[in-house]
C-alpha cells in the first residue's frame, strides 16, 4: 500500500505565492528612471502598484519544482503486508556490580586466574547474547546506580556495553538498594509476569539511599523477581593472595541476598568459580518464557528519493537554461530545434492553428 508517513505537509503547498504577494519585491540592482511625483501619481490613481506575475507557462517548471520537493519531503513509502513479531519473553534487567572490590583476581576460568568483573561479563556476556525473544537491559552500581542500556531487543549492543563496563565508573562503594529502586523504576510499567532482576555483587550494601530489603519488599509488590548472584572465591581458596586479600565470606552479605531473593520469589546463586559461573547460566536458560501481547509490524519501503531525483534533475535543467542558453542541451529542448528535427509536427502545428481560427 502506498501512502505519505507526513502528508500534512502538503499545506505548505501555497507558500510560495504567499511569499510573493507578502513580501516586498527583490531589489534587481540595475538603474532605474527615478520619478519625484511617482507617488502623486499613485495618490491621483487611488491604487498601489502590484506585483506582476510570470505567465503559467513561466511558473511551470518552478510550480513542479516545488510539488517534487513537498513529495519528497512527506515521505513517500510502500506498506508491505503484516508481519507478526516474536513478543514472548521476559522483560529482564540485569545489575552489575562495578565497585572497586570487583576488580579481585581469585576466580577461575579454564584454569586461569581472572578478576570477578571479568568472570561476570564471561557469565552474562553468552547469557543475554541468547536470550532470544526477550527485552533485556544493563545497569551498573557503585556508589550509585545509572541505566547503561534499557530494555531492549538488541542483545548485542547490550552485551557490547556490558564488555565496555569499568571498574569504579559508578563509585567504589556497593548501593545494591538504589541499583533495585532503578530497576523497578524500569520494569513496573511491563506486564506483571514478566519482570526479572539478576543482580550481581561481591560485597555488602554501604552506600545508596535506599535499604536494599525495603527495596526488595517494594519490588515483590510490583511483582519483580530479583535472582541475586554472590562472587567472588572463598576464603581458603583465597589464602595465598598475600597480606591484602578480601575474605568474600566478610566481604558479601549472604543472608541478605538470600532474603532479597525469598521476599521476591527469586533464587540466590552463589559462584566461587567458572563451573559455578557455567551452572548458574543454565540455570537462568531454564527461566520459562511468558507469552505477551503479539505485534505487528509492516516493512516499509521509503520511496522518497524518486521526487528529490526528479527536483534535482528539473534544477539542473533549469540552471542551464538560465546560465548557458545557447549550451546543446537547451537547444535540444526548444521548440523550434524540436520542429527542425520532426517536420511532420510543424504540418500538423499548421492544421490544428487553421482549425482554431476558423
Amino acid at each position: 500500500m502506498y501512502e505519505f508517513a507526513w502528508p500534512w505537509l502538503f499545506a505548505l503547498l501555497p507558500l510560495p505565492w504567499l511569499m510573493r504577494w507578502l513580501l516586498p519585491a527583490a531589489d534587481s540592482g540595475e538603474a532605474a528612471l527615478k520619478v519625484s511625483f511617482l507617488n502623486d501619481l499613485e495618490a491621483l490613481a487611488r491604487r498601489k502598484a502590484r506585483p506582476v506575475l510570470p505567465s503559467l507557462r513561466q511558473q511551470t517548471p518552478y510550480v513542479l519544482l516545488w510539488l517534487l520537493l513537498l513529495t519528497a519531503a512527506a515521505r513517500p513509502q510502500w506498506l508491505g503486508e503484516p508481519l507478526p513479531i516474536a513478543a514472548s519473553g521476559r522483560d529482564l534487567l540485569v545489575a552489575v556490580d562495578v565497585s572497586g572490590s570487583m576488580d579481585y583476581p581469585d576466580m577461575q576460568w579454564h584454569d586461569e586466574d581472572i578478576t570477578r568483573i571479568d568472570s561476570v561479563k564471561k557469565l552474562l556476556g553468552d547469557f543475554l547474547e541468547h536470550r532470544e525473544g526477550d527485552r533485556v537491559g544493563l545497569i551498573l552500581f557503585g556508589s550509585q546506580a545509572y541505566l547503561q542500556a534499557p530494555l531492549t531487543f538488541d542483545r548485542h549492543t547490550v552485551r557490547t556495553w556490558l564488555d565496555e563496563a569499568r571498574i569504579g565508573i559508578a563509585g567504589k562503594n556497593t548501593a545494591i538498594g538504589d541499583a533495585i529502586g532503578l530497576a523497578l523504576k524500569r520494569l513496573r510499567q511491563r506486564p506483571a509476569q514478566s519482570r526479572v532482576l539478576i543482580l550481581v555483587t561481591d560485597g555488602a550494601n554501604n552506600g545508596g539511599q535506599i535499604d536494599p530489603l525495603t527495596a526488595a519488599r517494594l519490588a515483590a509488590q510490583e511483582g519483580v523477581r530479583i535472582y541475586p548472584i554472590g562472587v567472588g572465591a572463598d576464603p581458603q581458596e583465597n589464602s595465598n593472595k598475600g597480606l591484602f586479600s578480601i575474605n568474600p565470606g566478610v566481604d558479601l552479605d549472604e543472608p541478605a541476598m538470600e532474603e532479597i531473593a525469598r521476599i521476591t520469589g527469586g533464587r540466590y546463586f552463589r559462584a566461587r568459580d567458572g563451573d559455578e559461573l557455567s551452572a548458574i547460566k543454565d540455570t537462568l536458560d531454564q527461566l520459562e518464557p511468558i507469552a505477551q501481547q503479539p505485534t505487528q509490524a509492516r516493512p516499509a519501503t521509503a520511496l522518497y528519493s524518486w521526487p528529490l531525483a526528479g527536483a534535482l534533475l528539473l534544477s539542473v535543467l533549469l540552471v542551464i537554461r538560465e546560465i548557458w542558453p545557447n549550451h546543446p542541451l537547451q537547444r535540444l529542448l526548444s521548440k523550434k530545434h524540436f520542429l527542425h528535427q520532426h517536420p511532420e509536427w510543424r504540418s500538423r502545428l499548421k492544421r490544428l492553428r487553421l482549425r482554431r481560427r476558423r
